[in-house]
């Protein structure tokens, strides 16, 4: 079986800046992984990499052994860093759009999720704040049965007693064959979630790792360690 996702020389370069330098990275399915590093250390350019919102200027990046493309969509489910969704669509429109559009999306699921969160289907996305559409958007996304989660800063904006529910939220909900990958600079806030870590910084992949050989070996927390490589 093909790695859900495999990194073999990758670059990407915006003009002389390079955003990532001839990254070799693998992630097996079935577990959820930290993408973790300082802002601007490439997170963000590998995960719209992944999706295809980008090209490479070298290497080559696979989903399940194909290079992102239409048929790698049908299994990836993205929440971007940036909401995107319309604000004149109510809640219940935009999830019929998804139904429509995903042959692996749950409506059920994602109505129980909104039900959980206080949040009315029949609301437009123009009369809720910021936090409440980042929750939409990631209610959407962890309601498809998709083999690749790709989460841009999922809690970066939200208040700190959302984040329980949302990290608790991509446990239960996510597809136990499938893979997340959690892009975020707030170490301590997920830790407890995630299997795998990947240390990435100034374009380059430093440290991969499960968190138990980090506990284990290093007798540090996830944090501690990232807090030690990444100091000033």
């Amino acid at each position: 079986m093909n790695p859900i996702l495999e990194c073999k020389g990758l670059t990407k370069k915006y003009g002389t800046k390079v955003a990532l330098n001839t990254i070799n990275l693998t992630l097996e399915r079935g577990q959820i992984v930290g993408l973790l590093g300082p802002n601007g250390s490439g997170k963000s350019t590998l995960i719209k990499l992944a999706n295809e919102l980008l090209t490479p200027s070298g290497g080559e990046i696979l989903i399940d052994g194909q290079k992102p493309g239409i048929g790698t969509k049908k299994i990836i489910s993205y929440l971007p860093e940036k909401t995107y969704l319309n604000d004149w669509m109510k809640v219940h429109e935009i999830i019929e759009f998804f139904q429509d559009f995903y042959e692996d999306f749950k409506p059920e699921k994602a109505f129980e999720m909104l039900k959980n969160l206080n949040i009315n289907p029949h609301d437009r996305l123009k009369t809720m704040s910021k936090g409440t559409k980042e929750k939409v958007q990631l209610i959407l996304v962890m309601s498809r049965e998709a083999d690749l989660y790709l989460l841009d800063e999922p809690i970066g904006g939200v208040d700190p007693a959302a984040r329980d529910y949302i990290l608790k939220t991509i446990l239960s909900n996510y597809n136990e064959k499938g893979t997340v990958l959690i892009s975020t600079h707030l170490i301590s806030e997920i830790e407890n979630i995630l299997d795998y870590v990947v240390f990435i910084n100034q374009g380059q992949v430093v440290l991969t790792s499960t968190v138990d050989e980090i506990r284990s070996e290093k007798g540090k927390s996830v944090d501690a360690l990232f807090r030690e490589v990444f100091k000033c």
